[in-house]
């Protein structure tokens, strides 16, 4: 078994009827602040190992984000939306398809070209869903008011 297989089946025994209260009781909605946190808590790694050499602290941050992942994940599994590998799958069709100079033939004569296909693969992606730019910049607020919230909580304000 994977490190990454052991790590759902974790977070579904979390979620199981023996499992524990706490994380059962959690949703998409009150596990924003935890991504948020976590994500927060990634760059303070990456600041950490730039100016130390120390990657300690960015493997065990890195750890915490990618287990807010995985719950969203099993959450999302629970509801009958969608597994963790659709989440994996998903990204790595994307990293193929927006990556044909490596995945594929080369077909850029430089950077720039390379650079003006990738954002007409994300555009051509992206067709049918511009809706969903609309909740980006709301998305954002929220995103700064938890930030926010964490900030006092950890007692930096």
């Amino acid at each position: 078994m994977s490190e990454l297989d052991r790590l759902i089946d974790i977070m579904k025994k979390l979620r199981s009827e023996e499992g524990c209260p706490w994380d059962r009781a959690q949703t998409h909605e009150s596990l924003k602040a935890a991504c948020i946190e976590e994500a927060a808590e990634v760059v303070c790694g990456i600041n950490i190992y730039e100016n130390t050499g120390n990657a300690d602290n960015l493997q065990e941050e890195l750890g915490d984000l990618l287990l807010q992942v995985i719950f969203h994940s099993v959450l999302a599994e629970e509801e009958g939306l969608f597994q963790f590998e659709d989440v994996a799958k998903r990204v790595a069709d994307k990293m193929i398809r927006r990556h044909p100079h490596v995945f594929g033939e080369d077909k850029y004569a430089d950077e720039a070209a390379r650079s003006a296909a990738w954002e007409k693969s994300k555009k051509e992606e992206k067709a049918g869903k511009e809706w969903q730019e609309e909740y980006l910049k709301d998305a954002m607020e929220e995103s700064e008011k938890l930030i926010q919230k964490a900030k006092k909580r950890k007692g930096f304000i």
